[in-house]
Formats: C-alpha cells, sequence, structure tokens
C-alpha cells in the first residue's frame, strides 16, 4: 500500500503548505467580499435553479482553493462530503434541493446570477468579475503551483469522493 505524500513531508514543508492553505484561503474570503459588494446591486428570486447542474446543463467552476474552502466548511461543521445527488443537482443542496448547505462558503461562480431571471442593473459587474477571476487564479497557484486551472463543481466532487473512502478511518483502518 503506498503512503499518502503528505504523510512523507517533513514537518516543516506541512507547516509551509498549512501556512500557504491559511493565507489563500483568507485571500478567498476577500475575494468573496468583493463579488458579493459588486453583485449586491443584483437579486434573484431563490428558486434553486441555478444549482439544478444536470438540468441546466451548467456548472460552476471552481479552482483548488474553492474546493478546498467547501471541504474545510464541511469539516468545520463536522459533517461529510454529501454523495452526488440522484437528480444531478449540486451536491451541497440540503435536503429539499432548494437551499445551499454550504451557503455563506459557496464559490464564486455561485456568487454570479445568470438565469433569465436575475433582476437589477443593465450591465453586469463582467470588469470586476474578470479582476477577482485574475485573483483567484493567482491565490490557488500559490496554495498549488501544479493548479492546472478550475474544474466543473462535480468533477471535484467525483474524484475527491473516492479518495476520501481510502483515507485512513481514526481507528487507523481504511474506510474502503
Amino acid at each position: 500500500m503506498r503512503e499518502r505524500d503528505d504523510e512523507l513531508e517533513a514537518p516543516e514543508d506541512r507547516r509551509t503548505r498549512a501556512q500557504r492553505e491559511r493565507a489563500a484561503l483568507g485571500a478567498l474570503s476577500v475575494v468573496y467580499r468583493e463579488a458579493d459588494a459588486a453583485w449586491a446591486p443584483f437579486s434573484c428570486p431563490a428558486s434553486g435553479e441555478c444549482c439544478q447542474l444536470t438540468k441546466t446543463g451548467r456548472q460552476p467552476w471552481l479552482w483548488r482553493a474553492e474546493w478546498v474552502r467547501l471541504l474545510e466548511r464541511l469539516k468545520r461543521d463536522g459533517r461529510p462530503l454529501p454523495p452526488a445527488r440522484a437528480d444531478g443537482a449540486c451536491p451541497f443542496l440540503d435536503d429539499t434541493g432548494l437551499r445551499c448547505s454550504v451557503y455563506a462558503d459557496r464559490p464564486l461562480g455561485c456568487r454570479t446570477f445568470f438565469c433569465d431571471r436575475i433582476r437589477g442593473p443593465e450591465r453586469q459587474p463582467a470588469e470586476v468579475m474578470d479582476l477577482l477571476q485574475r485573483k483567484l487564479e493567482r491565490l490557488s497557484v500559490a496554495l498549488d503551483e501544479e493548479d492546472t486551472g478550475p474544474r466543473p463543481l462535480l468533477d471535484w466532487h467525483r474524484t475527491t469522493l473516492p479518495s476520501l473512502s481510502n483515507l485512513p478511518s481514526p481507528s487507523g483502518r481504511g474506510t474502503g
């Protein structure tokens, strides 16, 4: 059985990685606040329609830092990564399928309004969003120099579930 890479790192390497992660997640909070301010004049009917990923054929693309933030949120809440939904909707929706269970930590793409029912100024904040996307890219690369770019949310979810099942359980035995 192959050991996990982070178990092979020297303690100072882990500490450096943990410091980079904290800094990236802190910078991500700033990006999210700026996005929320840019979109403040807009509103949506809160139907959850945009979260019906398979039905709409659209899903948010997340950088590694955004995915790490979601996993950290689940960890803080003491919750596991939710399973894929049979209806193809976002796995972070609550049981009703109408509300986001990680709303405060939702990715940048979930903070924008892209449905036809958006209300607000005629012009959306494209320049601000371009700037925020570039900031997000920089902080994700700072977190992981090998980051190859954003990936669809369901890709992150699909590839993370198997890796979580192979992690040792608290008793020291694998779960998968």
